[in-house]
């Protein structure tokens, strides 16, 4: 279930607001371009920013409008045990098909505190967990001999890992087997992971460019990776620029200048400066999507 393009999907906004019509129409635009599955709720979705409403919603509505024809991860985890548990059941309770739970930031938790923290979770409630390992946000990294100790869970299923470290695939599978989901968290490497042994990808660029995105993560699937090579070079300048600002904000002016959504991001994040917008803008060319 969990192979292949996931898109991490934005949360558009319109003067001020949660612009729902734009958010449904990305989803079908997901679909329809045969991407793999959806994130919703996460760190590309400015979750940090939203209220718990809006935060439910964004979750609910994405379980809904997907409809079954595509698995959907949702963004469940917070530094916060007990709050992480409760967005675990409300992702069930809504139909996801997994969460995605970050390794708790600001805390610091020692590798002990981490297992902890997730076998809780995954004590607590019946829906399988991806794993999120993002040193650079949360400050703490999730060991490969930490991952496999979180690993014995059943409900522990996967990993997105952000390190860039393409090596811990390998790790992984040696530690823990075959079978456990191993996604990466990073567009530029995303060719290298699967290389290793990776199984896809949730990721940025493919809010903007989900066909090619999905076609790229389908011939590294099927093992063609004269061609995944092929398509990986071209995407590489829309990867760059996507994160020559904070993201989503770059992914957010490309999709703009699609005409699918407003380059609106909420504080502390801002627009890209102009720079950053010419290089957005020259890796669409690159791609001939404007």
């Amino acid at each position: 279930m969990f192979r292949g393009s996931f898109t991490a999907l934005v949360t558009p906004f319109k003067n001020g607001a949660v612009d729902w019509p734009a958010f449904e129409a990305l989803i079908e635009r997901q679909i329809e371009a045969g991407t793999h599955g959806l994130v919703p709720g996460g760190t590309t979705g400015e979750t940090p920013t939203l209220t718990e409403e809006e935060r439910r919603q964004v979750i609910g509505r994405a379980v809904s409008i997907a409809g079954g024809r595509v698995p959907v991860i949702a963004g469940t985890g917070t530094n916060a045990t007990a709050s992480t548990i409760e967005w675990q059941k409300f992702a069930k309770t809504v139909g996801a098909d997994a969460g995605l739970v970050v390794a708790p930031y600001y805390n610091k938790p020692s590798q002990d505190g981490l297992v902890a923290h997730f076998r809780a979770v995954a004590e607590a409630v019946a829906l399988p967990i991806i794993v999120y390992n993002i040193p650079g946000r949360s400050i703490v990294d999730i060991r490969p001999e930490t991952m496999a100790r979180m690993a014995e869970h059943p409900n522990i299923v996967g990993v997105k890992d952000a390190t860039g470290d393409v090596v811990r695939v390998t790790q992984h599978r040696n530690l823990i087997g075959p079978d456990f989901v191993q996604l990466s968290g990073e567009d530029a490497s995303a060719l290298g992971y699967n290389a290793q042994g990776g199984h896809g990808i949730i990721s940025v660029s493919s809010n903007v460019a989900p066909k090619l995105c999905a076609e790229f993560q389908q011939a590294c699937l099927d093992g063609a990776w004269e061609r995944a090579r092929e398509m990986g070079d071209r995407l590489q300048p829309l990867h760059e620029a996507m994160f020559s600002a904070p993201s989503p904000a770059p992914a957010k002016y490309a999709l703009s200048l699609l005409g699918l959504c407003r380059s609106e991001v909420r504080l502390p994040l801002v627009e890209c400066p102009d720079e950053v917008k010419a290089k957005v803008r020259k890796a669409l060319e690159g791609l001939d999507l404007l």
